[in-house]
């Protein structure tokens, strides 16, 4: 009877942790859920509240901040042009040995084919393999 309580109040605070989204309420329901396991061994509630509360305290203690620095922190953005490597373009212009353009994250840029020899027509979809200052070295599709 024991363990389905804790899993209860596991599933409690778990819905909890939802709501509030800061990792606390998540540690208590896994050492209510490490409890509920506990108590299938017939242990006296003593016992149940000591498993509960050591293992509440470690997981908040050791495993919460790894959650929050690995979950919490804001990622890096990246506004340099070489962000655009990979990104996919539209050719605008025809792409020929001495140049063209392509509409390339919403703005035009000036381009080049990766294999100087090669045009490009209008229309072509292409991906960006390189930020050369100011061009966008592209091959196509």
């Amino acid at each position: 009877m024991g363990a389905i309580i804790w899993l209860i109040g596991a599933l409690v605070l778990a819905g909890l942790e939802l709501a509030v989204g800061e990792f606390t309420f998540l540690m208590l329901a896994s050492g209510a859920l490490v409890t509920s396991g506990a108590s299938l061994l017939g242990l006296p509630v003593w016992a149940e509240l000591v498993i509960f509360g050591l293992s509440s305290a470690a997981l908040i203690l050791f495993l919460r901040p790894f959650l929050h620095r690995r979950y919490l922190t804001p990622s890096k953005l990246d506004t340099s042009p070489k962000a655009l490597v990979g990104k996919g373009a539209v050719v605008v212009e025809d792409i020929t040995p001495t140049g063209g353009q392509v509409r390339l994250d919403g703005s035009i840029w000036s381009a080049r084919a990766v294999d100087p020899a090669r045009t490009i027509p209008a229309g072509d979809h292409v991906t960006v393999a390189d930020i050369d200052g100011i061009i966008a070295v592209v091959w196509k599709d």
